[in-house]
């Protein structure tokens, strides 16, 4: 919309030039005669001409304005397939229309990852950061975000343990979950547990954004990260998959499979999170999550976790204890779809949305005391293989999923009364090769559903 506003600018303004142009041979052709009428002439001629300009500018102005403010939203989806110089992957960025949903890339992306294999992501609670996980190069590359959505690399860190797949953040913290932990004998030949680390934040300070401190901690090991060990055999190799962090910042939860068991056994390790980063374990931790844990999220009052199975199709409701325990809701398991993938919780209206990779579907379910009810025809066609699911933090309207396979991302408008979904104009949209994962942010800066 923008580039047809300029070039109607510029068309106004080259008829202008033609007005004018137009003018010159009968102005010479009258410059002896009377030469005082030729220059009231050309004076109003060349008026007319800078009124024309003036007027089309202004209208193009006011055009663009009112064009931009129905930007509701920036989304990132991070494709991990290598792509362009350094075989980094690459970040789209869209913007979300707040009338029709509809989603389309700003003109400047895609963005590099500055990372080899981007696998995750997170976005700072002032909406000013974004957080990409570089899985094959150990690193954390924090970018800038510009007013437009434009992506600025700031800063790169190495995580402390091998492969890291997983990533949060809050007002105080952003953690990493690491596929091994830094042992020397860790490999993909060798596996052994995974572990989760956390950066303490900096705050903001003039025209520097927030800065990822050193790692903290963990003063049972004189280590920088946590192990994710299963007390009762804690040989057998935790395979951690997705973390998440209550809103209020007090517990941290990692979901993770115990993969040295026939069929593998799900968990959810439970930490509580002090003020200078350093982890406890919470007492009872790990708490059973049935076979495979795929995905995690929480509500926005830190009052229940839910977890979905990949392997058995469900998703898992918990209520949050005082202490930060985990105790199935009523009803839990619920039946969803097959290869559940990821799931997230409306952050102001009592629904939850879980995608199903297999089947190209997102299940919705209505919410009460944190007990979940499949919607009547609540199964809604996505893209092939959805794999990560978000919603727009500025009005929880729209919903909108990744989907690995078609390389695109499905978007739609969710009923806030109904909690049902409907395809946004032209979804889905196309992306850059093996999209993985999303985070967004609201356009002006604030707005609800992301964490404090």
């Amino acid at each position: 919309m923008r580039m047809k506003f300029s070039r109607s600018s510029r068309r106004s303004q080259e008829q202008s030039g033609l007005i004018a142009k137009s003018q010159e041979p009968r102005r010479r052709g009258q410059l002896g005669a009377a030469p005082s009428k030729t220059a009231k002439n050309g004076y109003i001629h060349s008026g007319f001409a800078l009124v024309l300009v003036a007027a089309a500018s202004l209208l193009a102005a006011s055009l663009i304005t009112a064009c931009e403010t129905l930007t509701v939203d920036f989304v990132f989806v991070i494709s991990s397939r290598a792509a362009g110089a350094n075989n980094y992957g690459e970040i789209d960025v869209f913007e979300i229309n707040s009338e029709s949903g509809r989603m389309r890339q700003i003109p400047t992306s895609p963005f590099p990852s500055e990372g080899r294999n981007p696998v995750a992501e997170a976005v700072s609670a002032d909406n000013q950061n974004l957080f990409v996980v570089n899985h094959d190069d150990n690193t954390i590359v924090q970018f800038v975000i510009g007013n437009d959505g434009k992506l600025y690399p700031f800063n790169t860190v190495n995580t402390p343990g091998i492969f890291p797949l997983a990533i949060a953040a809050n007002k105080s913290n952003v953690f990493v979950v690491d596929t091994y932990q830094p042992l020397p004998l860790c490999s993909n030949a060798a596996p052994c547990s995974g572990s989760i680390s956390v950066y303490p934040l900096s705050a903001a300070t003039g025209s520097a954004p927030i800065g990822l401190g050193t790692p903290a901690t963990n003063p049972a090991l004189s280590t920088q990260y946590w192990p994710l060990t299963l007390p009762s055999a804690p040989s057998h190799i935790m395979v951690p998959t997705a973390v998440n962090v209550l809103a209020s910042g007090a517990y941290v939860y990692v979901t993770a499979y115990d993969s040295s068991v026939t069929p593998s056994v799900g968990y959810v390790f439970g930490f509580a999170v002090s003020s200078t980063g350093v982890l406890t374990a919470v007492s009872g931790t790990p708490f059973p999550a049935g076979a495979q844990p795929s995905g995690i999220a929480s509500d926005a009052k830190s009052a229940y976790v839910y977890v979905t199975d990949s392997a058995l199709g469900n998703v898992r409701g918990y209520s949050v204890g005082g202490a930060g325990a985990l105790t199935a809701l009523s009803g839990s398991p619920y039946p969803a779809g097959n290869g559940t993938s990821s799931v997230v919780v409306d952050p102001t209206y009592a629904y939850v949305y879980v995608t199903n990779a297999t089947d190209a579907t997102v299940t919705a379910y209505s919410m009460s005391n944190g007990v979940l009810t499949r919607l009547t025809n609540g199964t809604f066609a996505t893209g092939l293989q959805p794999i990560a699911i978000g919603i727009d933090p500025s009005t929880n309207h729209f919903l909108f999923t990744v989907n690995f396979l078609d390389n695109t991302v499905s978007d739609f408008e969710l009923s806030t009364t109904a909690g049902t979904l409907l395809d946004a104009q032209f979804s889905p949209y196309p992306t850059n090769a093996q999209p993985v994962a999303a985070a967004a942010i609201p356009h002006n800066g604030t707005g609800s559903g992301i964490q404090p």
